[in-house]
């Protein structure tokens, strides 16, 4: 997963969909802004959650991030490539204080800052030409609750970091880690296998206005939405053991609807990974690097 709920820009402005969160709310605006604190009844809370990070009622969510990957093997980082990364996540509220996300996400790989969708990539370590392998993920489930956060059938397990109100935003951090032997067989794939244990880091931040994330009266509230990460190398990259890993710093923001996707990256989504746009058909749950291996050549 992406830990998003996820494997995705505050300043994007909100003509077709998107929330259009502004961290800068302007000074007309101070005087309305509570000044309560962060609930400490851990029911309170675990709503207040679920309305910045997902939502609190019946309702499809969808979250667009641009994530830029780097290679990193001990020196500066490496620009590698930008992933158009798209979440579609149905919400609902299972229990007074449960409220559950169905989530499934794809991402495409384009030239680095750009929306240019790259089918090959030519690897600035090795300077091998490599086919590209496009994402797609889930679905898997996430809770969130009054005990944190908890998933099922996602490969990492986000855990609750401090929420906090800063100004005039509330700031919801979540951080991830994962350390589980690696599914690649040396012999077969040694330009796949990056070692005999693959890792994955990643920490999510959403921000919300605190007008919105204090109001019981709103189930969504509009959110600003980063993560980074720090992984083994995917095997598509063809690094070997190589020492390093990628290293990925995204920006993103939670969307009304899919029309709030900008134009250039919708398109090589609906190209590269059209199983996004009819989850309703979806009913295979998608695991990136075993469905990778399933195709790799030796």
């Amino acid at each position: 997963m992406s830990d998003g709920l996820d494997r995705r820009s505050a300043l994007m402005m909100a003509p077709v969909g998107i929330m259009g969160l502004s961290l800068l709310t302007g000074a007309v605006q101070a005087a309305t802004i509570p000044s309560s604190a962060i609930p400490e009844d851990p029911v309170a809370r675990a709503r207040m959650r679920a309305r910045i990070i997902g939502s609190t009622a019946g309702e499809r969510v969808f979250m667009f991030y641009r994530l830029n990957i780097y290679g990193y093997d001990g020196g500066n980082l490496v620009p590698f490539f930008t992933m158009n990364h798209l979440s579609v996540n149905q919400w609902q509220q299972t229990a007074p204080d449960r409220f559950v996300t169905k989530t499934y996400e794809c991402g495409v790989y384009c030239k680095f800052d750009t929306d240019e969708v790259l089918e090959d990539w030519e690897n600035p370590f090795t300077h091998e030409k490599r086919k590209v392998w496009q994402f797609l993920g889930g679905p898997f489930d996430v809770t969130i609750g009054p005990d944190g956060i908890v998933t099922k059938n996602a490969e990492l397990s986000p855990k609750p970091l401090r929420m906090e109100a800063v100004g005039s935003s509330v700031i919801v951090p979540t951080a991830a880690s994962m350390a589980r032997p690696s599914p690649i067989d040396p012999q077969k794939y040694p330009k796949l296998y990056a070692g005999p244990t693959s890792y994955w880091e990643s920490q999510a931040t959403y921000a919300a206005p605190r007008n919105q994330a204090f109001d019981e009266g709103v189930t969504c509230a509009d959110a600003f939405c980063h993560f980074q990460n720090m992984g083994s190398w995917h095997p598509w990259l063809g690094m070997g053991q190589r020492p390093g890993r990628t290293y990925g710093n995204s920006h993103g923001a939670k969307l009304r609807s899919l029309d709030g996707i900008p134009l250039a990256a919708r398109k090589g989504l609906e190209k590269y990974t059209p199983e996004i746009f009819d989850t309703a058909s979806w009913t295979k749950q998608r695991m990136d690097i075993l469905e990778y291996l399933a195709v790799a050549q030796p």
